[in-house]
């Protein structure tokens, strides 16, 4: 986490310095919403159900694992659902661009990537979700669409918002960008359909969402697995994500012996070398960007999203009012 970051979650008055560019951002973002109230930029509504799933401040949220189980639970209710994301970090040739199993991190981003494996379901990136979300409707004849990391993208419009938290650090210092980590202010939260909580303790009105890892999966040979509790040295833990904190707490929950702690900025490219050839432990994110020289020592731990009957059920009851 880098200095400005740690100062977002702990009292500290040098980050008043930052205050004229807060409000610059703050009349950059509130100018364009104003536009689209007025109609002078104009959201596009596409034929079928739209849910977008974002959150309000910057990284580590928990996002991508509620992208991946509300596309499973979409499927398990009939629905064809197909995934757009602007696919941060990535250049493609050209948009809409389908993602596939093997595609490229340095092409899509690595979320996308990562999604994808656990999709079954069309992907796209597309920094124009509209143009993306048509694309999914038109070719692989989609019902229903999903957007991630889409809250502040107005110009698509949409039937469900899903704001997700980290339940333990929420707003931070509840400060907009730079000085804080918010994106758009906490009043955002209040005109969401649903707020769902990563972690922590939900609050009235908030749905509670946790994360339950499964086995070490080899990053070079990734058809072996093994358990967590069959470790039988210190590891390195590793994490370029945008909270690594979260990582190194679940290890520790899971009784993992470590012996060093990497951290890395979130989306970080990494490149033969960044990582010792030792035992190391990493998050999915990473491991799918160190496929082409992973060491055979090199495992990821992937988690799933558990979401609460009560949010499923209402969730599922506004999909089908639509």
């Amino acid at each position: 986490m880098s200095w400005l970051e740690k100062r977002w979650y702990r009292p500290d008055p040098l980050i008043w310095l930052l205050l004229p560019l807060t409000v610059l951002f703050w009349l950059v973002s509130a100018c364009r919403r104003l536009l689209f109230r007025l109609g002078i930029k104009r959201s596009v509504r596409v034929n079928v159900p739209v849910i977008v799933v974002g959150n309000i401040s910057v990284g580590g949220n928990g996002k991508t694992p509620m992208v991946i189980r509300l596309c499973q639970l979409l499927k398990q209710q009939g629905f064809h659902p197909g995934v757009v994301s602007r696919g941060y970090g990535g250049k493609a040739p050209y948009y809409p661009y389908s993602v596939a199993v093997n595609s490229d991190p340095r092409v899509v981003g690595d979320e996308p990537v990562m999604m994808r494996h656990h999709l079954g379901c069309p992907l796209v990136v597309d920094p124009d979700r509209v143009r993306g979300a048509r694309y999914l409707i038109d070719e692989h004849k989609c019902n229903i669409i999903v957007c991630d990391d889409g809250l502040q993208h107005y110009r698509l419009a949409r039937d469900i918002e899903i704001l997700v938290m980290d339940g333990q650090r929420r707003h931070g210092n509840g400060y907009l960008l730079p000085m804080g980590p918010l994106r758009e202010g906490a009043w955002r939260q209040k005109t969401v359909d649903f707020v769902v909580v990563n972690g922590g303790v939900a609050k009235a009105g908030e749905h509670l969402m946790s994360l339950e890892s499964g086995q070490l999966v080899n990053v070079k040979y990734p058809s072996q697995t093994q358990s967590i509790s069959e470790l039988r040295k210190p590891a390195i833990a590793l994490a370029g994500i945008g909270n690594p904190e979260r990582f190194f707490k679940l290890l520790d929950s899971r009784q993992v012996r470590l012996k060093q702690k990497l951290v890395f900025a979130d989306h970080h490219p990494f490149r033969d070398g960044d990582i010792p050839d030792d035992l190391v432990l990493m998050t999915e994110k990473d491991a799918v960007k160190c496929r082409d020289f992973a060491r055979s020592q090199w495992w990821y731990l992937p988690v799933s999203a558990k979401l609460t009957e009560q949010f499923k059920q209402q969730l599922l009851e506004k999909i089908h009012g639509i």
